[in-house]
């Protein structure tokens, strides 16, 4: 477990009497799969890629990336070694912009880019990928995500740990189709007067259901998870945006390793000092460790 350069940076977060040596494990894993979050990130990529890709493209990157996640992520394994010193703690967060490539899809072998409508999946690889060089670099560096997280989840969840998948959400649930005109839908959906007819969604949702109701996640975690939140004022949800997916990273690891993962969304405007759209935004430090603290609390709790 290691990172990658351009692909993922690991970190390890190691208690002052957790096991050390090259065969001592971590027993917690949090993954950010939309880890790619700041302007350099996007930036980075697009100077690797040919193209041409829409106007405004770095637009609906700050909009669709998920902001505060890898803050979290890492708050979170600090806190949890913190509170416990004989557990250590890894991080993943994936350097690619989901903007071109998603690594929470499972994209098999070379897969079409394509586009989404209101209320589908959106895409492994979106349709302004036109050129098959592009598509390539982009596909490589997906399967060595991939390869990364599975070996990693695998290291874990066989160590009897823990693997949490970290997310962020837009405050409101707008829904508008993925393709060409995506920057000019979403500022009709963000315009005033209209942005507020979106449903505003929960501070924190568990994403622990497959479609069919299956509860993939461990219940006691879940309960715990859930309880600890509430206990600090936060509303919670169970499936509210979404369900486990088929297609989805997070669903094939959850069901490969029943009861140990563990997939949430927390609201982006809880953790930055104010949320706008469009624009690249940074995170509010007390709100990061505010929002991290209960997760903590109920892994340590759990373990």
């Amino acid at each position: 477990m290691k990172s990658i350069p351009d692909v993922c940076d690991v970190t390890f977060v190691r208690g002052s009497a957790a096991a050390s040596g090259p065969d001592a494990r971590p027993d917690l894993l949090l993954e950010v799969p939309h880890g790619a979050t700041r302007a350099v990130d996007y930036d980075r990529l697009r100077a690797a890629l040919v193209g041409p890709f829409p106007d405004e493209l770095r637009e609906f990157f700050f909009v669709n990336t998920d902001v505060g996640a890898p803050e979290v992520a890492l708050a979170v394994a600090r806190q949890v070694v913190a509170a416990d010193p004989r557990r250590s703690a890894a991080v993943i967060r994936c350097l690619l912009p989901r903007t071109f490539v998603d690594c929470n899809r499972l994209i098999e072998g070379r897969a079409a880019p394509r586009t989404s409508g209101v209320g589908q999946l959106t895409p492994g690889v979106h349709a302004w990928v036109r050129r098959p060089d592009d598509l390539a670099l982009l596909l490589a560096r997906h399967a060595a995500y991939r390869t990364c997280v599975e070996q990693a989840c695998a290291q874990v969840c066989g160590n009897g740990g823990q693997v949490v998948n970290v997310h962020s959400y837009a405050p409101r649930s707008v829904d508008v189709p993925v393709d060409e005109d995506i920057v000019a839908s979403l500022r009709a959906a963000y315009a005033p007067g209209t942005l507020e007819t979106w449903p505003l969604r929960a501070s924190v949702d568990l994403i622990v259901d497959s479609p069919d109701g299956t509860r993939l996640a461990s219940p006691e975690v879940v309960e715990r998870v859930a309880a600890h939140y509430g206990a600090a004022g936060f509303d919670v949800e169970l499936n509210g945006a979404y369900s486990l997916m088929p297609g989805t990273l997070a669903t094939l690891l959850a069901e490969r390793h029943p009861g140990r993962t563990l997939c949430l969304e927390l609201r982006r405007d809880l953790l930055v000092p104010e949320f706008t759209p469009f624009v690249e935004l940074f995170v509010d430090a007390a709100k990061i460790e505010a929002v991290g603290a209960p997760l903590a609390a109920a892994l340590v709790a759990a373990s």
